[in-house]
């Protein structure tokens, strides 16, 4: 049969007492248990008043701007990157501008190059929230585009994919051109991958144009 271990101090002994009398009246209840605590008392008096515990200090509280990562002039997108902050913006509408041409060429695209044109659409609307992305890290503000509501006309398919051909091609080059001309070493790398994606989504379109003609 299993016994149930609890210390000392659990024990209210004057109703073991009570009934250990009843039934052995010569008999000491738990006499080793009562020695202990009778030690255990003994050492509490002579150990004096307990002492309070130490309540804990407050930390100090640091100002915003001193907080790890938002140093005034961080080493990435920092001063250096705020001076192309005109040029990310207009990178911006840029890019919602062709998704919402490609999102419109999609509609009357041939079934084969449908969902490619789609593809080229979500890529395009990437870009635009990476730069936004970019933009928030440099100024700590969220920029809010130009709403574009007009209709677009595109003409025929294929001039509309060679339309769109040679803007993704200048979009590499000025991505490409920006990234050289920044000291920022993020923003550098970023305008370097928007970069060779436009002429990767260029290719995609000269792919679409041999099947086409």
């Amino acid at each position: 049969m299993e016994q149930n271990l609890h210390t000392p101090a659990s024990y209210d002994y004057r109703q073991y007492d009570r009934v250990w009398q009843r039934v052995a009246p010569g008999l000491e209840p738990y006499p080793d248990m009562k020695e202990t605590e009778k030690r255990l008392a003994e050492l509490r008096t002579a150990q004096g008043p307990a002492v309070p515990a130490m309540e804990s200090t407050p930390l100090p509280e640091v100002p915003e701007g001193q907080l790890p990562g938002a140093e005034p002039d961080p080493c990435c997108m920092g001063t250096a990157a705020e001076e192309l902050l005109e040029v990310l913006e207009g990178f911006i509408e840029v890019e919602l501008a062709d998704r919402r041409h490609y999102l419109a060429l999609s509609r009357q695209a041939p079934a084969f190059a449908r969902q490619q044109v789609r593809q080229l659409a979500e890529e395009a609307g990437c870009a635009a929230r990476q730069l936004m992305a970019a933009c928030y890290l440099i100024t700590g503000e969220c920029y809010r585009p130009a709403v574009e509501c007009g209709r677009i006309c595109l003409g025929r398919w294929c001039a509309a994919v060679r339309e769109r051909y040679h803007a993704e091609a200048c979009n590499g080059m000025n991505y490409l051109r920006a990234a050289e001309s920044t000291t920022d070493p993020c923003l550098e790398r970023l305008l370097t991958e928007l970069g060779e994606a436009s002429y990767r989504q260029a290719d995609a379109l000269l792919c679409l144009l041999q099947k086409s003609l």
